[in-house]
């Protein structure tokens, strides 16, 4: 089945300009990022799960989860991508009717991490088990003629494993032989180690912001095509809020909040 958002979002990667992709979590964000100019949206599991009142890593219900990401794809005609974590299944089949689920909804991209979180901790997927589910997973679309763009997240960094680098080049070798289309890797910031990344990848490189990120200037020059907010936005807002509310509190009057709308 020709999916035109599917074809447009695959695109956006190939520009020599990284695409900054819009991190959401509902529809007024999903807006905000459309009238703000963005090129694509994607959700941010971790900030949709703290929006709906669940941890991070699958706790929420993957039915809660589907729930919001209707709404938000009936709210823009920007390319939508769904941060997937790690499926939301055990088996490739299961994932697939999940991706499918997504499809329908007018969903054009997914992205689907190497680590799994088990009583609340972390950890990472063995290379070759993880690169089969993969190809399972991408046989089972295909078999149904779905287009997805299939972002592969590799959690190296962000669990700061013993030699990070070399372990992301090993993963890179294995994870783009998958039919992936891009390669995700939250948690580098050295430009060094980017660099080397983006050579080694025969796809594109997706980074995420975290402290000590380059600007997106050195970004581009490192070869990334792809840069995401993860849920720091997200954070950021709720920041705001609490200062918003303590001002009420502590000047006993809504005076603050008549001086910051616009």
């Amino acid at each position: 089945m020709m999916n035109n958002s599917f074809q447009i979002f695959n695109e956006l990667h190939k520009s020599p300009e990284p695409l900054l992709i819009g991190n959401v979590w509902d529809v007024p964000s999903a807006r905000a990022f459309e009238a703000a100019g963005y090129k694509a949206i994607a959700t941010s599991s971790a900030a949709v799960a703290e929006t709906l009142g669940y941890q991070d890593g699958e706790q929420m219900p993957f039915e809660a989860y589907l729930f919001m990401i209707g709404h938000i794809a009936k709210a823009t005609s920007l390319p939508f991508s769904v941060d997937l974590e790690a499926g939301y299944g055990k088996t490739a089949a299961d994932i697939v009717a999940h991706i499918i689920a997504l499809y329908e909804l007018g969903v054009c991209g997914i992205n689907i991490e190497d680590s799994v979180v088990v009583s609340e901790n972390r950890t990472i997927t063995d290379t070759d088990m993880f690169a089969r589910k993969i190809r399972a997973v991408i046989s089972g679309l295909s078999e149904k003629g779905i287009e997805m763009f299939i972002n592969l997240r590799s959690d190296v960094f962000l669990l700061k494993l013993p030699g990070g680098l070399t372990e992301a080049q090993k993963r890179i070798e294995r994870y783009q032989q998958t039919g992936a289309h891009g390669l995700f890797f939250p948690g580098v910031t050295k430009i060094d180690e980017i660099a080397a990344l983006t050579k080694m990848s025969a796809l594109p490189v997706n980074v995420m912001a975290m402290p000590g990120l380059p600007d997106f200037t050195a970004l581009q020059k490192a070869g990334v095509k792809r840069i995401s907010m993860g849920p720091f936005i997200h954070k950021h807002l709720h920041t705001e809020l609490g200062k918003c509310i303590a001002m009420v509190n502590t000047g006993n009057s809504f005076q603050h909040i008549w001086e910051t709308l616009p």
